[in-house]
Formats: C-alpha cells, sequence, structure tokens
C-alpha cells in the first residue's frame, strides 16, 4: 500500500510525523507522504520541518516517506505561483486540496490546479470532463479518498477519469490513527466506485510513478 496525502499536528492531524510513519508503516505501507495544510503563513515552515523529519525517517524505517504539503484554500489565481513556491522550497510532492462536495473551495480551484500542474489533485469530486481531460495531458492524477465527506465525490471522480484517461491515485486524507489506510478501506473505494479489486494495482502503479518520480529528484 502506498499513501500519498496524511496530515499530521503541523497542521490539523493528531499525529507526530515519527507516529505516523511508523503507524504507517506497520499496516504495511511502502511508502508515505506528509502532506500538511499549507498557505502563505506556514509554506516555509511546513517544507522545512517534512523535509528534515523525512530524512530522518527514511533512514529509521522501511518505509519511503516524502516531504510535500496540501495547498489548502488558495485563491484560484494564487495557486500557480504557490505550486512554484512549493517546489524552489524543496517539496518533493505537491498536493492541492480540489473542489470535494465538502469543505467547498474556491470555485475555479480544481482548473488552476491542474494548469499550474500539481502532482495530485486531492478529493476533486466535483471535477468535470474537461478538467480530467487537461489533468490527462499535464500528468496530474487525480485522487480517490478515503476519507468521510470527501469520498461522496469518488465515483464522480472515477468516472471522469475513466471517460478521459487520466490516472488515478487512491489515499485516505488521514488525520488520526483510525484513518490510516488498510485493505478494508481499499475494498470500500473501490467498490463505491464500481472498480474491480484486482484495480487496485493500477492506482499502486500510479503512486509508484509518483515515488518513483520523486526517488529521481532526490538523487539529483
Amino acid at each position: 500500500m502506498i499513501d500519498l496525502h496524511t496530515h499530521t499536528f503541523f497542521s490539523d492531524g493528531v499525529l507526530s510525523p515519527a507516529e505516523l510513519v511508523y503507524r504507517c508503516m506497520k499496516n504495511g505501507c511502502e511508502a508515505v507522504a506528509l502532506t500538511d495544510h499549507a498557505d502563505y503563513s506556514n509554506l516555509g515552515f511546513l517544507i522545512e520541518s517534512a523535509l528534515y523529519g523525512a530524512e530522518r525517517l527514511n533512514r529509521s524505517y522501511d518505509i519511503h516517506v516524502i516531504a510535500g504539503v496540501e495547498l489548502t484554500y488558495i485563491p484560484p489565481g494564487d495557486i500557480a505561483e504557490m505550486i512554484s513556491r512549493a517546489r524552489q522550497l524543496g517539496a518533493e510532492l505537491v498536493v492541492v486540496h480540489g473542489e470535494s462536495p465538502v469543505e467547498r473551495v474556491p470555485p475555479g480551484t480544481n482548473r488552476e490546479a491542474v494548469q499550474a500542474g500539481c502532482d495530485i489533485l486531492a478529493h476533486p469530486g466535483d471535477i468535470t470532463e474537461s478538467e480530467s481531460e487537461m489533468a490527462a495531458e499535464k500528468g496530474v492524477f487525480l485522487e480517490l479518498t478515503t476519507r468521510r465527506g470527501h469520498c461522496r465525490g469518488n465515483r464522480n471522480v472515477a468516472e471522469k477519469a475513466a471517460a478521459t484517461g487520466c490516472k488515478m491515485v487512491l489515499n485516505t486524507d488521514s488525520h488520526a490513527p483510525e484513518d490510516l489506510l488498510d485493505e478494508r478501506k481499499v475494498s470500500a473505494v473501490l467498490k463505491q466506485c464500481r472498480l474491480e479489486k484486482d484495480y487496485y494495482e493500477t492506482l499502486l502503479g500510479n503512486s509508484r510513478e509518483i515515488l518513483n518520480r520523486v526517488k529521481r529528484q532526490e538523487k539529483i
């Protein structure tokens, strides 16, 4: 299993990065991304902390830890600049909080995030076919989520991705121990989206594609 969207107590999660990573490893995850909520005020702090934590934890545990952020409630006109800034500061993965049926962000967020080339558009439940088509062209991955509330948009995401050939990943948006990824949650999302059980191998392959991209960046 791979989970590329999680939160620690540096935003609105309850676990420290070290505890989150350890619990993910014990659950059988081969990789996890630390992606706390970021805006103008805390971007630099979060990326610096995540990079240091990932470096230390990668030495200690048999799991690959990625230092990322989730840009959240950024005005659409600023999203491209913030993605660029996050990468300049060293973020290995840039997730953008998409237009979900819950926790509604400003309209236009999905399109601007895709246009700017974020890595993962998180829980973009209201995504349109044209936005999904653009995501496929730009190599942006759409997220299926186990997160309560946000998961109500999963079927639309899966349908739009299937229609446009856009790649998807499955993440948890974890905030607490009970949110962490397991086989039961994977099965529930696949059933909700009317996807075959073995489709998770495709989703895993897509997550590994992102992971391999990060590993190449780490070697530069």
